[in-house]
């Protein structure tokens, strides 16, 4: 199994590791806390609803999103060469990249056309999804040439 080399996009793709991971332990975090942190954080209040009753689909779609976000980590450590190379490398952080910019973007038609938005949560994390999907942008953008090989030549 091959390593990246280390590139100048090196730094960004860390930093996007690391926030994916943070993201993925705040989300463990919310299993642990309960519905208050569901509340806080911005789950629909039926997952808070169900989490004081005991119900286990919370932390079981919650568990979920934990687990690709630690995915999405990872992608970006292989990518900053701290890992070896995983499958697929370059199409998973365009997807991830893709997928953290849209998210992130999502609300920007509600800010010309919705009067009052749902609430300052939608902003918030909108507003962070970008910022972690301007990270990977920047950091798969000056790493695209060392993320390359023969495997994935023609992405």
């Amino acid at each position: 199994m091959t390593k990246v080399a280390r590139n100048r996009g090196t730094v960004w793709l860390l930093a996007g590791a690391v926030l994916s991971g943070l993201a993925g332990l705040l989300h463990i975090g919310v299993i642990v806390g309960g519905p208050d942190w569901y509340r806080f954080f911005g789950a629909p209040e039926e997952y808070a609803v169900a989490a004081t009753r005991g119900a286990i689909f919370p932390a079981m779609v919650t568990s979920g999103i934990a687990a690709v976000l630690f995915i999405w980590s990872a992608f970006a450590l292989s990518g900053a060469g701290y890992i070896a190379r995983l499958p697929l490398l370059r199409v998973g952080l365009i997807a991830i990249t893709a997928i953290y910019l849209l998210r992130g973007a999502v609300l920007i038609p509600a800010f010309l056309y919705v009067p009052y938005p749902e609430g300052a949560f939608d902003y918030w994390s909108s507003a962070i999804v970008l910022v972690y999907g301007i990270v990977h942008a920047v950091g798969l953008a000056f790493a695209w040439r060392a993320l390359s090989d023969r495997t994935e030549s023609a992405i």
